[in-house]
């Protein structure tokens, strides 16, 4: 018997019972072989993928990228209801009584007039809820496998959170400054005399205090460094498309040539 599945009025209701005939025994093969730990690292691509989409402001891409990252959560929840470690009820009833318990402001009599001190509540009943529970160190619940720019940002917001901290961005930059500095006396040695190792210490000092600048401008380093990427990958094939449109390979233009096109295409963006 044909299977069927309900597309045109479909609720998450549809996506659990097409993730059951997938893992089903006349499913996918590949399906059927997957387990948390497989689908969870696609799980963290799909969330990159959307985020992308989420900043190019496509609404197909987003919707599409939205509906991946539901899938894969749903796959993995359906997974450990098969296993008998917890259901799909219970899966909502905790997390609709934790998001309850940490909004007093809206359920209970708490009051909160800016998303600051939202924010510090929510910290606060974070940390009541955890405090007779055994656990790692406070930075310690920072995943490890969070890539580099979000963790560093992420700890330093927990550091700060415990009163370890500069007291304004003036100070920040000041540190900024300093590792700067030293980041340039390592690079300023002779070449026999340069440490690898210290260069990239001192490196890795730079862009740690620059996470923490955002932290105190008010945004995240891993959007400001997205954005910027993004707005040097399209000057370049702006670059590239003006050399083809002139009948040359842009690998093959001067140094001055190339740059002669970043300053045209960075005019152009003046313009606009």
């Amino acid at each position: 018997m044909e299977k069927t599945l309900n597309h045109t009025d479909p609720t998450f209701k549809d996506i659990v019972n097409l993730i059951d005939t997938l893992r089903g025994d006349n499913g996918c093969p590949w399906d059927k072989r997957q387990t948390p730990d497989t689908m969870v690292r696609y799980l963290v691509e799909e969330a990159f993928e959307l985020m992308d989409a989420i900043q190019s402001d496509n609404d197909a891409d987003i919707c599409d990228e939205l509906g991946d990252v539901l899938f894969l959560v749903l796959f993995v929840a359906v997974q450990f209801q098969a296993a008998g470690r917890f259901d799909m009820r219970t899966l909502v009833k905790r997390n609709l009584k934790k998001m309850i318990r940490r909004h007093p402001h809206v359920f209970g009599t708490d009051t909160a007039e800016t998303s600051e001190s939202v924010r510090r509540r929510w910290r606060q009943i974070k940390h009541d809820e955890k405090a007779n529970q055994p656990g790692p160190t406070i930075l310690g619940k920072v995943p490890q496998s969070l890539p580099a720019l979000m963790r560093a940002h992420r700890i330093s917001e927990r550091a700060a959170h415990t009163g370890f901290d500069w007291d304004d961005i003036r100070g920040v930059m000041k540190t900024a400054e300093e590792e700067w500095a030293e980041l340039n006396q390592e690079l300023a040695k002779a070449p026999g005399a340069q440490n690898p190792r210290s260069i990239e210490l001192e490196f890795g000092d730079v862009l740690f205090t620059l996470v923490n600048v955002a932290r105190f401008a008010g945004f995240h380093p891993e959007t400001a460094l997205a954005s910027a990427t993004r707005k040097f990958e399209t000057r370049f094939n702006q670059m590239e498309k003006m050399a083809q449109d002139s009948g040359k390979s842009f690998e093959a233009l001067s140094f001055e040539e190339k740059h002669r096109l970043w300053d045209l295409v960075k005019q152009a963006e003046n313009e606009d």
